[in-house]
């Protein structure tokens, strides 16, 4: 069994602290920037980061669908882990300041392969289509928070 890993990043329009709290927002803001990809969405304890436990499908392709339910911890600042109970499967997602009002958001999943040749297309395969996915995840986040900045500064105005 090899381990597989999927990355994916993005720059976001707003400051690392809201962006990170969004994304920490399991009972409000990630429900809201989940794509197609993600079923069965349910917040079973916590819902605001470390201590959150979270269901959900995740269908990667039209076959191949997975039964996720994550214990999210928060081993420093600015970064959330989701570890699966129902796999090898571990997402970390680190927000990082990058610049004036801007953030960078770095999703990583990686996950103990299957051996073989199954293995092998999984292993050249799956981090594609994984990093499409996160990175829908991370256009929807963006959306959300950067909406939320404008509105801010409307107020503010």
């Amino acid at each position: 069994m090899a381990q597989v890993e999927a990355t994916t990043e993005r720059i976001i329009a707003a400051d690392a602290e809201t962006v990170f709290d969004a994304l920490a927002d399991y009972s409000g803001t990630r429900a809201k920037v989940l794509p197609e990809h993600f079923s069965e969405y349910e917040v079973r304890e916590g819902g605001d980061g470390e201590g959150t436990l979270v269901h959900w499908k995740l269908q990667a392709t039209s076959k191949r669908v997975r039964d996720c339910l994550l214990e999210v911890s928060e081993p420093t600042d600015g970064q959330l882990v989701e570890k699966d109970r129902n796999s090898s499967m571990v997402t970390t997602w680190t927000v990082t300041p990058a610049g004036e009002g801007k953030s960078r958001a770095v999703v990583t999943t990686v996950w103990n392969g299957a051996g073989g040749i199954g293995g092998f297309f999984e292993k050249t395969f799956a981090p594609k289509g994984l990093a499409r996915i996160y990175d829908l995840v991370l256009a929807g986040l963006a959306a959300e928070v950067e909406k939320t900045e404008i509105e801010k500064t409307e107020i503010e105005k």
